[in-house]
């Protein structure tokens, strides 16, 4: 899978969900990834097709139940980068 768009998610798009597009736009940078789109959004815009990966809080992750697996990361503690990081060497297939 191809990742050009991540779509970071919370309740409303504009709290929780900025923090995690900040942390995520560090932990690219520090992985040497470039060329990859970082927004933020409310839970409303989170659908298949909106973006490549989508990143939410674990306290949403119900609400993220028809994006598929691979298509998204859900965070235990958005404030963790280590966690994120670990998470984005995943899916971007770096060990």
């Amino acid at each position: 899978m191809s990742i050009n768009k991540i779509m970071c998610c919370c309740g409303s798009g504009l709290g929780s969900s900025l923090i995690v597009r900040m942390n995520t736009e560090d932990e690219l940078k520090k992985l040497g990834i470039s060329g990859v789109e970082v927004v933020h959004s409310s839970l409303s815009d989170c659908m298949p097709g909106a973006a490549d990966l989508f990143i939410v809080g674990g306290d949403l992750g119900d609400f993220v139940a028809d994006v598929p697996d691979d298509q998204k990361i859900v965070l235990d503690n958005i404030l963790d980068k280590d966690e994120l990081e670990a998470k984005l060497r995943n899916k971007f297939g770096i060990a």
